[in-house]
């Protein structure tokens, strides 16, 4: 992929799709399945939206329900304790935080999960690094391409559910029902 991480770089199975996808989950439910590297937004009909994603690397991941409890646009970023812990000489000069636009790690759009009304720390966003997707590198939290994220934000409200399913745990899913091309799948 190139460095600008153009959607076209992606490897098929990780372009935009619409997918056969039976689940108990309502339509506007958002599932991730770090251990195949996708994304699902529940639609009707037994189909889902499916995005490729980075995941957290082992032992970094989360997983559980949460609810999208705030939205982004170029979102400011701040490593966590446990990042400047870990890697202080990569994110101690960011402690105070980071502005959002093309540099920032959170990319162009973010949704804050929160757990019971409380920030899980964990965050469905863009990347500066569109390479990461289909691999599990992050910190913990879901990385999309920024075309993507822009795409999910447009579509998941506030409030909506989140659930993340443990690394183990995998989605088996229909052949897609429309191409890879981000172009079969309407806008919202």
């Amino acid at each position: 992929m190139r460095r600008d991480g153009a959607a076209e770089d992606l490897a098929p199975a990780l372009r935009k799709q619409i997918v056969r996808y039976t689940t108990k989950e309502s339509p506007g439910t958002v599932i991730v399945d770090p251990a195949n590297r996708f994304l699902y937004l529940v639609l009707e009909g037994g189909k889902a939206l499916r995005y490729g994603v980075g995941v957290g690397r082992e032992g970094m991941a989360w997983s559980g329900t949460a609810d999208v409890a705030l939205k982004r646009e170029w979102p400011r970023w701040t490593p966590t304790r446990n990042m400047i812990a870990r890697e202080p000489e990569k994110y101690t000069k960011w402690s105070g935080g980071m502005d959002g636009g093309p540099d920032n790690p959170l990319g162009a759009r973010a949704l804050y999960l929160f757990q019971g009304g409380k920030d899980t720390l964990y965050r469905i966003h863009g990347t500066n690094e569109p390479w990461s997707i289909g691999t599990a590198m992050s910190s913990g939290c879901i990385r999309m391409m920024n075309d993507d994220v822009i795409d999910l934000y447009r579509r998941v409200p506030v409030g909506a559910k989140v659930v993340v399913l443990p690394a183990g745990n995998k989605v088996v899913e229909s052949n897609a029902v429309a191409g890879p091309s981000a172009t079969a799948v309407p806008r919202p």
